[in-house]
């Protein structure tokens, strides 16, 4: 069996306003975090809650810089303590139309 550690295979998320990103590489989230809000405004879902971990804080600032240039979305800032504090940013999108 030939395995390939760099599989370019699409994955399905369950688009239900929860992205948890730690099964992904922080090289994809440049076009999973625009792709998965898009999805979820295509499916009326305008909270959103992104996962991002507490770690460095690296990884938060590059979700923020995304979220920060998508014209869609009109909100974001950390979670409260029932969210995922600083682990967690809650987006709300624009609605369609």
């Amino acid at each position: 069996m030939d395995t390939n550690p760099d599989d370019t295979e699409p994955v399905v998320l369950p688009i239900n306003g929860t992205l948890d990103l730690h099964t992904f590489r922080p090289r994809d989230i440049g076009t999973l975090i625009p792709d998965y809000l898009q999805e979820c405004r295509d499916l009326g879902i305008t909270e959103v809650r992104i996962i991002h971990g507490k770690g460095t804080g690296a990884l938060r600032r590059s979700v923020h810089a995304i979220l920060a240039r998508l014209d869609f979305v009109q909100h974001y800032c950390l979670a409260d303590a029932t969210g995922g504090s600083w682990g967690a940013t809650l987006v709300v999108l624009r609605k369609k139309g």
